[in-house]
């Protein structure tokens, strides 16, 4: 490959603090809030115009949609994401659960208000393009944006990209699930012009379950969530493509609805499964995002012919993002297994608890038995690399534990714990390999956290 050589520079010390959290999604965020609620000072930084990741630059509403009745769920910031949102009017009742849909535009404000709550200094608009790092120490970011390139330094910090962004630069070691096998990626998009009560009568009339599922992806599920609804379509893409409204070998179409306006705004479609993409690549990412906006369209066309209610939609937005599931993760001092999530896995560096939910690799179990499993810190400390670390999807495990942990809430218990021991390794003067546990639990616990 050619190269260049790019001329040294000096990078201005933007901004020094205790704990620096990279990357806002329900991870981040979390981490974020916990750390400043520790009373240490806490920096966010994003590289989009808003805090909220998942939420609000992918449009993701159904940050809780696996609780049913008999699920035994998380406590902590991750609720209060729900709650908060749902009291400042920017939820709508989620059709497949009991939970709240998270209006995307609005969890935009929503965030900001907690950030600014708990006084943590915000950076918007600010791509990391590089880490510190000494004698395999973090100790601060490089940054690019609209004021050039600078530096920040941090004692602490946490990798809340996503693709463990920050422990890839900082030479953590990883691993990558190879780029056939990764979880789809999804462009998000919303509709306008629907007629709700034609289309909820059509669902009524016409309802879909877990089972399914399975017509279209290899859904493993225990058999109890088979007879449950599911706000799931596609029927009408199987009929748009047999009578040629779209083209027959358009196969990653079909999925589920959430939120449906009285204004008739279908406000989340997540219709659009496309494999073989790699979130890492930015050939990939350009393709995918290109790719996703011409499926949207052909849904909504497939929609306007064959789904009730949807006869007169429109395109309303696209996601800000491509929605990645499945990039890189950490190898970290533990590693969570299928077996951990699966049979109630127990540890005494617990930091959070997620109920037994699964869904990926052709597997969903949905948490209806009151089962659940804690998420030990050493899932979240990379090795080789100290000072940092890991909040959210990137956390360390095999592939079925991901398909756990990469769900929202659970980004945001492992962010929330992140936050927490990094404050504390702080105020206690230890590194975070070596940080009191029995102290980070105690102050998760003050925080409102489950962690048995």
């Amino acid at each position: 490959m050619k190269q260049i050589t790019e001329i040294s520079k000096n990078i201005p010390v933007i901004a020094e603090t205790d704990v620096l959290v990279v990357g806002s999604g329900p991870g981040g965020l979390a981490a974020a809030i916990a750390s400043a609620r520790e009373g240490v000072e806490t920096m966010l930084v994003e590289r989009f115009g808003c805090f909220g990741g998942n939420i609000t630059t992918v449009g993701v509403e159904g940050i809780a949609w696996y609780r049913k009745e008999g699920t035994t769920d998380v406590e902590g910031i991750g609720i209060e994401f729900e709650q908060r949102a749902k009291l400042m009017g920017g939820t709508n009742p989620e059709p497949q659960s009991r939970s709240e849909a998270i209006n995307a535009d609005m969890f935009k404000y929503v965030a900001d208000v907690m950030v600014q709550e708990a006084g943590i200094q915000p950076l918007l608009h600010s791509l990391v393009i590089g880490t510190i790092v000494e004698e395999d120490v973090i100790k601060g970011v490089i940054i690019h944006s609209k004021s050039g390139r600078q530096a920040i330094l941090a004692k602490r910090v946490i990798d809340g990209s996503g693709d463990a962004d920050l422990a890839f630069l900082a030479g953590a070691p990883l691993r990558k699930t190879p780029r056939e096998d990764m979880l789809p990626v999804t462009v998000m998009f919303s509709c306008s012009g629907v007629n709700k009560k034609r289309f909820l009568d059509y669902v009524k009339e016409n309802p879909s379950s877990y089972k399914d599922w399975g017509m279209n992806w290899d859904i493993q599920k225990g058999g109890k969530e088979d007879d449950m609804f599911s706000p799931y379509l596609e029927k009408p893409f199987d009929q748009a493509r047999a009578e040629g409204v779209i083209p027959p070998g358009l196969k990653s179409i079909g999925g589920t609805w959430s939120a449906i306006t009285n204004s008739g705004e279908a406000t989340y479609l997540n219709m659009i499964h496309m494999t073989n993409f790699d979130g890492t690549d930015v050939h990939d990412l350009t393709r995918a995002e290109m790719e996703g906006r011409y499926q949207a369209l052909q849904a909504i066309k497939a929609m306007n012919h064959f789904v009730p209610g949807f006869e007169e939609a429109k395109l309303r937005t696209y996601g800000m993002t491509l929605g990645v599931r499945d990039t890189r993760k950490i190898i970290g001092r533990y590693e969570l297994t299928e077996n951990d999530v699966r049979n109630q896995g127990r540890f005494e560096d617990s930091i959070g608890i997620f109920p037994e939910f699964i869904d990926g690799y052709g597997v969903l179990v949905l948490p209806t038995s009151g089962r659940y499993y804690q998420i030990p810190f050493g899932a979240l400390l990379p090795r080789k690399i100290g000072n940092l670390l890991i909040a959210g999807r990137s956390v360390a495990g095999d592939k079925i534990s991901h398909a756990s942990v990469r769900n929202m809430m659970c980004c945001a218990v492992t962010g929330q714990g992140a936050g927490v021991a990094a404050a504390v390794s702080v105020k206690d003067g230890v590194d975070l390999g070596e940080v009191n546990i029995s102290h980070v639990q105690t102050a998760l616990q003050k925080q409102g956290a489950r962690i048995s």
